[in-house]
C-alpha cells in the first residue's frame, strides 16, 4: 500500500485525545458509572489513553474493558473459515452503567453494530455512547459516534491505518491507498 498522507501525528492524536476526554466528562456530568470499552484491537489503547486522561483530568479511574466482537460480525465467514472464540475480559456488572465504545475508526458502522449486540448479551447499560479517533464516512447502517477525534472524508478505494505505539510502535494516522 502506498502512503498518501499523514492527518494525525503524535501530538494530533494526543490532543484528540484529551478533548474527547473531556467531552465525556461533560456531556455525563463527571465520571460516575462510566465505564469505558475498548472494541478490539485498536480500540483498547485508546480507550486506556481516554481512562489516562480521565484520570488526570478528575483524578479518579474509569473501569476499561476489552471487547472481542469476533463472533457477532456479519461477515464473519468472509474473515475465518471457522468462528474463532476469544474471552471476552468483563468482569465486572454493565447493568445502569454509562458504556462508552471506543474504537479507532467507524467506517461502515458494521462493527459498533456488532459491538452493540455483544454488549445486550452482556448486560443493559443505562447509556451507550461512541468515541472514535477517526470517522471517516461511508455509513451502511444509521450510526453516529458521539465524540470524534478528527472526520476524515474518504473514498472507498482508501484506507485509514491507525497506529499506535502499544501495538504498532508509533503513533500516527495515515491515509494508504490500495493497490
Amino acid at each position: 500500500m502506498k502512503t498518501k498522507a499523514i492527518i494525525l501525528d503524535e501530538k494530533a492524536i494526543g490532543r484528540a485525545t484529551t478533548r474527547i476526554a473531556n467531552e465525556i466528562i461533560e456531556r455525563n456530568k463527571g465520571i460516575d458509572d462510566i465505564i469505558l470499552v475498548g472494541i478490539k484491537t485498536r480500540g483498547i489503547p485508546f480507550a486506556e489513553r481516554l481512562a489516562k486522561k480521565i484520570y488526570e483530568i478528575e483524578g479518579k479511574k474509569v473501569p476499561v474493558f476489552t471487547l472481542d466482537i469476533t463472533l457477532y460480525r456479519d461477515d464473519l465467514t468472509e474473515i475465518y473459515k471457522e468462528p474463532r472464540i476469544e474471552d471476552r475480559a468483563f468482569d465486572k456488572n454493565i447493568d445502569n452503567k454509562i458504556i462508552v465504545l471506543v474504537d479507532d475508526v467507524i467506517f461502515t458502522g458494521r462493527t459498533v453494530r456488532a459491538a452493540l449486540d455483544a454488549l445486550v448479551d452482556l448486560g443493559r447499560p443505562s447509556k451507550v455512547q461512541l468515541a472514535v479517533l477517526i470517522d471517516r464516512g461511508h455509513r451502511e447502517l444509521p450510526i453516529k459516534p458521539d465524540y470524534v477525534g478528527k472526520n476524515v472524508p474518504t473514498s472507498r478505494n482508501e484506507i485509514v491505518d491507525v497506529s499506535f505505539k502499544e501495538i504498532d510502535g508509533l503513533d500516527r494516522v495515515a491515509i494508504n491507498e490500495k493497490k
